[in-house]
């Protein structure tokens, strides 16, 4: 395993079999989701808020309003972190402790920079692209009234994990006699896919909370 992105901050001890520490695996999660969490610490208040972000190469992109409290303290911060999940499915096991989420996640550390005004339109599109490819040549040009009102950072990516579950529920030897439905309920699309553990008695019927679970719908 290339270890590239390993530091003693972020080898992992729970589960490390679950770890990657290659940036081509940091990458591809990064690459699917465009939703990161940001944590920092302002005025001695911790801080975990929520934003679109772009990767380009070896760089992450933060964007928001000049004037806003987060981009100011995460450019005067000394150190943040940024966490990217992309939720698979739900691992549904003969027991509640051994009930799981199938999953892929990223924790970058380090610190951010803001990006210089001539650099700002340029990062805007790559995050633009992050959520949806191609939109941007379709737009409007951006304004420099816009430009100036907008702070921009850059966070290198040089220290980070990834971790990644995936497969069915791990339940212990003497509760897989027990005729209670267990597998994974895949999240493809909005509506999951049941599938059945194959130590599963295929005598075991499908049970309507799994047979009908849904995510709820967009408001």
């Amino acid at each position: 395993m290339n270890d590239e992105l390993k530091s003693s901050r972020t080898e992992l001890h729970r589960y490390p079999t679950r770890g990657h520490h290659d940036f081509e695996t940091v990458a591809a999660i990064l690459d699917e989701a465009f939703v990161c969490h940001i944590g920092f610490v302002a005025n001695g208040q911790p801080y975990v808020l929520p934003t679109v972000y772009g990767r380009d190469d070896r760089v992450l992109y933060l964007h928001g309003s000049a004037q806003g409290r987060m981009l100011n303290a995460l450019a005067s911060a000394e150190a943040i972190c940024v966490t990217v999940t992309l939720v698979d499915g739900l691992v549904l096991a003969r027991s509640g402790m051994h009930s799981s989420v199938n999953y892929r996640s990223v924790v970058l550390l380090g610190s951010a920079e803001p990006v210089a005004t001539a650099d700002k339109e340029r990062a805007l599109k790559i995050v633009s692209d992050q959520v949806v490819p191609g939109r941007w040549e379709t737009l409007r040009p951006v304004t420099s009234a816009e430009l100036e009102q907008t702070t921009v950072l850059r966070m290198d990516i040089v220290e980070a994990s990834a971790k990644v579950r995936t497969g069915p529920p791990q339940d212990d030897e003497e509760d897989y006699a027990l005729p209670i439905w267990a597998g994974t309920l895949d999240f493809p699309v909005r509506d999951p896919v049941a599938v059945p553990d194959v130590r599963l008695d295929p005598k075991v019927p499908l049970p309507a909370h799994v047979a009908n679970y849904r995510r709820p719908a967009k408001r």
